[in-house]
């Protein structure tokens, strides 16, 4: 499944248009605090959180994401958004909640990543 196709399932906004939305999303991690990012996963994986600080764009820079969702109607801010650009991360809000953002992208077949 692509993040575009995430992207309508959550019903999300696109806040990146021009990173590509293409890319296959092979697990996700559902998280607020960044220790747990931290310790998520090795692999690829798509993060669903409510964070908007800058400190969630540059986990890009030490984990493998392959974008973010802010759950709960949260968005970045226009500095963040640029960040993410600049890192080619896509970047998606939804109105839903982490848990039910978690559930329907689970429901879709989306796996959870696995734990170090």
């Amino acid at each position: 499944m692509t993040l575009r196709e995430l992207a309508v399932k959550l019903e999300g906004e696109i806040l990146t248009p021009d990173v590509n939305l293409d890319t296959e999303v092979p697990c996700a991690f559902s998280s607020d605090l960044i220790s747990d990012i931290l310790m998520c996963t090795k692999e690829s994986t798509l993060l669903l959180t409510g964070l908007t600080n800058p400190q969630v764009i540059r986990l890009s820079d030490m984990i493998d994401l392959v974008g973010i969702i802010f759950v709960r109607g949260k968005k970045p801010n226009a500095e963040l958004i640029e960040m993410a650009v600049e890192r080619g991360l896509p970047l998606i809000s939804t109105s839903n909640t982490m848990y039910m953002s978690s559930g329907i992208l689970y429901h879709a077949g989306l796996r959870s990543c696995k734990i170090k």
